[in-house]
């Protein structure tokens, strides 16, 4: 199919609404602090709040998807962005650890598979030849949004509550992300409900059965408690050190600076060297990040960490929709790729939450450092064996 001038407003239109539900899904990180003192809790407790989260996300993004190849992404994700600012609303007048736990974390989650899934799978089809730049692009909104929500939260939590900063920012998504859900439209190659469209590909059955599906989604499982640990865990770790609040919320922001690098680096990378060798790569450069984690004692080694980490989590995230395209087409991408997100949904959940109780339980992070490690290297595997199982044809 053409590329035509409409795909990059789709584009930007994605960049948007992942920048939105990315940043309010990172700025826990700035919101931390203020759960643990506000209902007297330890961390592992309020890392639940995250990894329910982003498990609610990742388990419904197949859903999200499958109603986006029905419906359409503009009409999926407008319900999500409202259920979004719904979702942070009813957390800024929770009064129990609870009601958190299923305003942010269930409510919230579900949102954002509403737009996560919808959204960046709605890229793909419109390209061919630029189809990982484009995909950079538009993936980069997780790095923005990464990088500026949660660093704005934390600023905004200094004059005024932290209840009224969850109520700015839930205004915020509502406008910001019903008008760039507006802007999304389905490809027109892609097959509209009862319409008998022409997409090629494979149908989510055909796809789940191929064992190149099955090797992708092995090393997104794996992959996952890696990518998601730092999010919940790295501005403690900072504070741990004696650093100062602000610069632990940062790190979270020079993650995005590093994701914003790799999405765009890496689409024009992977487009030559090709997209499935240069996942495995940015596997093991992410496992490897793992390493300046462990040895800083510092502001310089996290700073570091931060942005390498940044880098290879950013630039698998942006590969995955693409590589989904490319092995099995564009007849179901959007349900393909949500049910390969799904695969991270128990590292999402698990990762933070056990990462927590193992510093509650010794005082460090070392053990925690030392899996993700390992698991690194079983998904740089996985994903290698994925490359020699499969053949791009579309």
């Amino acid at each position: 199919m053409k590329e035509t001038p409409y795909a990059w407003v789709v584009v930007w239109a994605t960049f948007v609404c992942l920048a939105l539900i990315f940043g309010v899904s990172y700025s826990f990180a700035a919101f931390f602090e203020s759960f643990a003192i506000e209902f007297s809790a330890q961390r592992a407790d309020v890392s639940w709040i995250f990894g329910l989260s982003g498990f609610v996300y990742f388990v419904m993004g197949a859903g999200g998807g499958m109603l986006a190849d029905r419906f359409g992404p503009r009409i999926v994700c407008s319900a999500g962005m409202a259920l979004i600012a719904l979702g942070l609303l009813a957390t800024s007048w929770a009064t129990s650890l609870l009601t958190v736990y299923v305003s942010y974390g269930l409510l919230v989650g579900l949102g954002i598979a509403l737009v996560y899934t919808p959204s960046i799978a709605s890229v793909q089809p419109w390209f061919t030849t630029r189809r990982g730049l484009a995909g950079g692009i538009a993936s980069s909104g997780v790095g923005a949004g990464t990088l500026l929500v949660p660093v704005l939260v934390a600023m905004a939590i200094g004059p005024m509550p932290w209840r009224e900063a969850m109520q700015v920012l839930a205004l915020g998504v509502l406008v910001l992300g019903l008008l760039a859900a507006a802007l999304l439209r389905r490809a027109p190659a892609a097959p509209s409900s009862g319409s008998g469209g022409s997409a090629t590909g494979l149908t989510l059955r055909e796809t789940l059965r191929s064992p190149t599906f099955r090797w992708l989604y092995l090393a997104t499982v794996l992959a996952s408690p890696v990518m998601f640990i730092p999010f919940a865990h790295v501005s403690a770790s900072a504070r741990d050190l004696g650093l100062g609040e602000a610069f632990a919320v940062g790190l979270v922001g020079l993650i995005g600076v590093g994701s914003l690098v790799g999405r765009f680096a890496i689409g024009l990378l992977a487009d030559r060297l090709g997209r499935a060798q240069t996942l495995v790569l940015m596997q093991l450069s992410m496992g490897a990040s793992y390493v300046l984690w462990g040895a800083a004692g510092g502001q310089f080694l996290l700073m570091i960490f931060a942005l390498w980490f940044g880098l290879s989590y950013g630039s698998i995230v942006s590969l995955l929709p693409a590589i989904c395209m490319d092995y099995f087409g564009g007849r179901s991408v959007a349900s393909v790729v949500g049910t390969l997100y799904s695969g991270a949904a128990f590292g999402n959940l698990l990762g933070p939450v056990l990462a927590g109780a193992v510093f509650d339980h010794s005082g460090h992070y070392l053990g925690v450092m030392a899996v993700c490690g390992v698991l690194s290297l079983c998904a740089t595997w996985a994903s290698r064996q994925m490359k020699r199982s499969g053949q791009v044809t579309y």
